[in-house]
């Protein structure tokens, strides 16, 4: 499912326009997107919850030459699925 298609669905089951829908989808996302970015923690009751983690410096290996190499320290988002949503997609 892409985005279009996702905007499709939420304008049927909540019975508003489909523009209304891409509205809201695309606030919600930007604002989750906001909060990770500044490093707080986003918790969808039900669906699961965004955060940022650190990922500490490692050593890597380029596959081509098999030359080793040092992979920066970074900050990158994570998903971790609620209850819920496991179960779901379980069944």
């Amino acid at each position: 499912m892409n985005k279009g298609e996702l905007v499709d669905q939420i304008a049927e089951k909540a019975g508003v326009s489909k523009k209304q829908a891409d509205a809201a989808l695309t606030a919600m996302l930007e604002s989750i997107v906001e909060a990770v970015s500044h490093g707080d923690k986003v918790t969808l009751v039900g669906f699961g919850s965004f955060e940022p983690r650190h990922r500490q410096e490692r050593q890597g290996r380029n596959p081509q030459t098999g030359k080793e190499l040092t992979i920066p320290a970074t900050t990158i988002p994570a998903f971790s699925a609620g209850k819920a949503f496991k179960q779901r997609v379980a069944a």
